[in-house]
């Protein structure tokens, strides 16, 4: 083992912590809280899948973390547009 692939694990495994953290934060009572939260969610498992590509060769995660990066801001506006009425 290299000292990349090591610090590729170790990576993903405080990414798997974030996630963790941002469900957390997204469980809170308030909305500003809740989006908060899945924006930092999606952050998180966007960057997990990019990490997983690289490390096992998996050509469609990237492809699902693109989606993920650029339809996350699209439903955050869309969400607090719907609420400011």
């Amino acid at each position: 083992m290299d000292i990349l692939l090591i610090s590729e694990y170790i990576l993903l495994a405080s990414l798997a912590l974030f996630a963790l953290a941002s469900i957390r934060i997204a469980t809170r009572k308030t909305i500003a809280m809740g989006m908060v939260g899945i924006s930092g969610l999606s952050i998180a498992v966007a960057t997990i899948l990019i990490l997983v590509q690289n490390i096992y060769g998996l050509g469609f995660s990237r492809d699902i973390a693109y989606a993920l990066v650029i339809l996350g801001p699209v439903g955050t506006i869309a969400f607090a547009r719907v609420l400011r009425g």
